[in-house]
């Protein structure tokens, strides 16, 4: 994945890959430069996902904080046991309509279960962002949205034992977008045994009363009133 700085006339500031573990804000910063939000991801001419921000120079401000790897207190590595390093991007929306926020619930496919968060997951091979978010939607709420800007990005890095037990080197990026479901219906699970358990429509008056994951907890501090 690259990342790319860009100024308000859009020329080019810098580019640069995304290493393993790395937050864009860090990143750019490093290289002299201030992410202020995010522009747009897509695929570049030669299909590799690209991520733009509007940027501008550092003028005395501090480096963005970096976040350690978690990792599982519990997890045991017996050799010749091999650690396998994953970088999964994935695209997100939070959905609003006036029926509330929708939100999904995690499956014991997944590291969280039981806890909650925003529709949305891995971005395939060859596939679009955007495309992700609304093709994620319907598979896990049955809910066609119209996508809006992308508004956030977060990443996080983990070391411990993926579902299928294996041990684990994860750097999640998240692309998340706003989104809006002009039609919104009785929210539907339609990848069944996959890691979503539940879906449903939160009102926004009730969003504090929801057990979140950490990382969507702060997402939405930052995005919603």
């Amino acid at each position: 994945m690259l990342v790319v700085g860009v100024d308000l006339s859009g020329a080019e500031l810098y580019r640069a890959p995304l290493p393993h573990g790395a937050d864009p804000a860090p990143l750019s910063y490093d290289l002299g430069f201030i992410a202020e939000q995010p522009l747009d991801a897509r695929r570049g001419p030669d299909g590799e996902l690209t991520l733009w921000f509007l940027a501008r120079p550092v003028s005395g401000e501090r480096r963005p904080p970096e976040r350690p790897p978690g990792r599982d207190p519990s997890l045991m590595v017996v050799a010749p046991e091999q650690t396998t390093t994953r970088q999964r991007v994935a695209a997100y929306a939070v959905v609003l309509s006036d029926r509330g926020l929708l939100a999904t619930q995690y499956s014991d496919r997944t590291a969280v279960e039981g806890r909650w968060g925003m529709p949305g997951g891995g971005i395939d091979v060859g596939e679009e962002p955007a495309d992700t978010v609304v093709r994620e939607v319907h598979e896990e709420t049955a809910q066609t949205v119209e996508l809006g800007d992308l508004v956030a990005v977060q990443t996080s890095h983990w070391v411990g034992r993926n579902p299928e037990g294996q041990v684990e080197d994860f750097h999640a990026v998240r692309l998340i977008y706003r989104g809006t479901c002009p039609e919104p219906g009785d929210p539907v699970v339609l990848d069944v045994g996959g890691t979503t358990a539940d879906a449903r429509w939160i009102p926004l008056a009730e969003r504090r009363s929801i057990t979140w994951t950490a990382n969507w907890r702060d997402a939405l501090d930052q995005l919603l009133p």
